[in-house]
């Protein structure tokens, strides 16, 4: 999806709701960058099902300093990313969520959006992800 909010914080419950309603099933881990990161997202997804990870900063960034009292489940997700099992699910979304951007920028060539307006841009941007869906899956059948 497209959104005209800078903050992607507010984005990540709505969606897994998305997932569920289209997969029909809530994922069992989910892997988000530190622009997910908030006391209030985690607050809303504190009885979600999923394995909830999301970094604090930028990777390879280890201080990232957090009050325990003002935000205690950023604290906990702090602890979280203390052990080795978390860090290492955590590296998989590079190799997992960061390769359909290259593809979209590198293969299909979109830099830019060429539509103005939310709704257009939404439209546009359905249409790169459809077109890149539809050549990956051709060369799939025909590999």
């Amino acid at each position: 999806e497209l959104s005209n909010s800078a903050a992607d914080s507010v984005q990540l419950p709505t969606v897994l709701a998305a997932v569920l309603r289209d997969a029909g099933a809530d994922p069992k881990q989910v892997l988000a960058d530190a622009g997910y990161r908030s006391e209030a997202t985690f607050e809303q997804l504190r009885e979600h099902p999923a394995d909830l990870i999301v970094a604090l900063g930028r990777e390879g960034k280890k201080d990232v300093k957090i009050d325990a009292a003002k935000r205690p489940l950023c604290a906990a997700m702090a602890e979280k990313f203390a052990s080795l099992e978390t860090q290492s699910a955590y590296r998989k979304r590079k190799w997992l969520s960061e390769p359909p951007n290259a593809w979209v920028k590198s293969v299909l060539g979109f830099r830019q959006f060429n539509l103005r307006g939310l709704a257009r841009a939404e439209a546009e941007w359905k249409l790169v992800c459809a077109a890149l869906n539809l050549r990956r899956m051709a060369k799939m059948m025909f590999a």
